[in-house]
């Protein structure tokens, strides 16, 4: 077995020194939210519980019973915010969906173990009070890019009844990994990042997807193909860890890398894109295209 060097691996996760335009992207991103959130129909920074971390956006449709998207923003669970992500909302809502986009607390603030706990009370609240905003509480999905990958297949596998007594078994109806975190093993090999996540094997094992049961709402994995051999190796990795039952779509976005593979999402006029088409595709969500 090849041994990797620490340096290798902060070159396979770094993706804003891997993408040569990174930072153009990313402030292109930066404008596109600002406009949304300037001009979009929304509800900002709702509590989901008493911290100032527990707080999302809504963007509410005006089409009664329609399905609900949540997405869960990336930034290696150390940074990033859920207005980041706004870009989003827009081209769904204009279709009818009800979007969601909540916060979490960061790492090294707090452990890595507590986000998906955090998020799983998001979630509760989404379930509870989606009908005030037009959405539908039964046709819930979830996307999350890079880290927000990670903890979408972590919600996937929730136990919804340990969490609230009123909620149903199977809350989330589906979702989508762009370019998710699936195995947390390299990580803890990342200089850049453990510095902040402080991981142990122990961790590694507890909070790394691939090792969960598989769940039973269909899971999409996507990755783009010019994204880095290990973010590749993390997308095949919940396939093989759940299965095709599971993980019945697990594949590469020609021409995109780790950023610019959300464009297509926040395009209304992209809909021949793989992975719109995918998203769209995924059960109790397409009924609405």
């Amino acid at each position: 077995m090849q041994v990797r060097s620490s340096a290798w691996f902060d070159a396979q996760y770094n993706n804003r020194a891997r993408v040569e335009d990174s930072a153009v992207i990313l402030e292109r991103m930066a404008s596109a939210s600002k406009f949304v959130r300037e001009n979009a129909a929304r509800a900002f920074d709702l509590p989901y519980g008493p911290t100032p971390s527990e707080r999302l956006d809504v963007f509410p449709t005006d089409v009664a019973g329609a399905p609900v998207l949540v997405v869960l923003h990336g930034g290696w669970w150390r940074g990033r915010d859920k207005s980041d992500y706004s870009f989003l909302a827009s081209a769904f809502t204009e279709e009818g969906a009800m979007v969601v986009v909540p916060n979490y607390p960061l790492c090294p603030e707090v452990s890595l173990d507590r986000i998906p706990l955090q998020l799983t009370q998001a979630l509760a609240w989404v379930w509870r009070n989606a009908a005030r905003y037009g959405g539908d509480p039964n046709r819930i999905i979830i996307a999350g890019h890079s880290a927000g990958g990670h903890l979408a297949a972590m919600l996937t596998c929730c136990d919804w009844k340990a969490v609230g007594a009123d909620l149903p078994r199977h809350l989330i109806k589906g979702a989508i990994s762009i370019s998710g975190v699936h195995d947390l093993a390299p990580i803890r090999k990342t200089p850049f990042l453990q510095a902040d996540l402080r991981l142990d094997a122990a961790a590694v094992r507890r909070l790394s997807p691939v090792h969960f049961p598989a769940p039973e709402a269909p899971f999409y994995a996507v990755v783009g193909a010019q994204e880095s051999e290990e973010f590749k190796r993390q997308t095949q990795a919940i396939r093989q860890a759940w299965g095709s039952r599971a993980v019945p779509v697990c594949e590469e976005i020609a021409g995109c890398n780790h950023f610019d593979i959300l464009h297509d999402l926040a395009d209304p006029q992209g809909r021949s894109h793989l992975l719109t088409r995918r998203l769209l595709a995924l059960r109790w969500f397409s009924a609405l295209f």
